[in-house]
């Protein structure tokens, strides 16, 4: 019988294959991001319905075939349901899995993107936390854990001593004490300024969650 290996991860996305099977992105504590098939999880009834969508954070177990994985059994300790009430935060939340999709590689160590994952989904459903603030903390970290983060970018006007402190903060803290702030609307304001300017210069790629974002905040403008 094959043997099965167990990892600890988050579903980042999937898509259907053929007339009841999925195919899922996971990104793992073990493994970094893996793709894996899960057979007849479109299936009414199938033990694997409701966790193989994206968001679901848990347990699975896996078998390992040659090019991907196929999902046995998965134990999900939080599905992020929070999000799902708003469309704002889904889409928020939706953009953090994309951007983690972007950078993540296999077999990379990828533990502390998979805890700025989960420690952001969480903080987007902070009441005492506003969704932009979450945002760019996610977008800042998520570069310096990756090892890309230039310092701080001049501006045609310095940024205020407390956004610099932000940044700062943000660059050098753990990921357990990252959202443990608020900031002013003019910090955050240059937050904004300073993620903008990161996203043009380190991801190539458009992501369809960011631009329906976008027309959100248009439309409320």
């Amino acid at each position: 019988m094959q043997e099965q290996i167990g990892v600890t991860g988050m579903i980042l996305k999937a898509e259907p294959v053929g007339e009841y099977d999925r195919r899922v992105v996971i990104l793992t504590r073990e493994r970094g991001k893996i793709a894996a098939f899960a057979r007849g999880a479109r299936k009414q009834g199938s033990r694997l319905l409701a966790s193989t969508n994206p968001f679901c954070f848990g347990q699975f177990r896996l078998y390992e075939g040659r090019t991907a994985y196929s999902i046995a059994e998965a134990v999900i300790s939080n599905y992020f349901e929070g999000l799902l009430e708003s469309f704002e935060e889904t889409c928020y939340g939706t953009y953090f899995l994309e951007v983690m999709d972007y950078y993540t590689r296999e077999n990379n160590d990828e533990k502390e993107m998979l805890k700025l994952l989960y420690q952001s989904l969480r903080a987007l459903q902070h009441q005492g936390l506003p969704d932009a603030l979450v945002r760019y903390i996610f977008e800042i970290k998520a570069l310096a854990i990756n090892g890309e983060y230039p310092g701080i970018p001049k501006g045609e006007h310095p940024y205020l001593v407390s956004t610099e402190y932000a940044v700062n903060y943000i660059v050098n803290s753990t990921v357990e004490k990252l959202y443990t702030f608020n900031v002013t609307e003019p910090v955050l304001e240059e937050l904004s300024q300073i993620a903008a300017v990161f996203r043009k210069r380190f991801i190539d790629r458009k992501m369809k969650s960011l631009e329906i974002l976008h027309q959100i905040n248009s439309d409320i403008e």
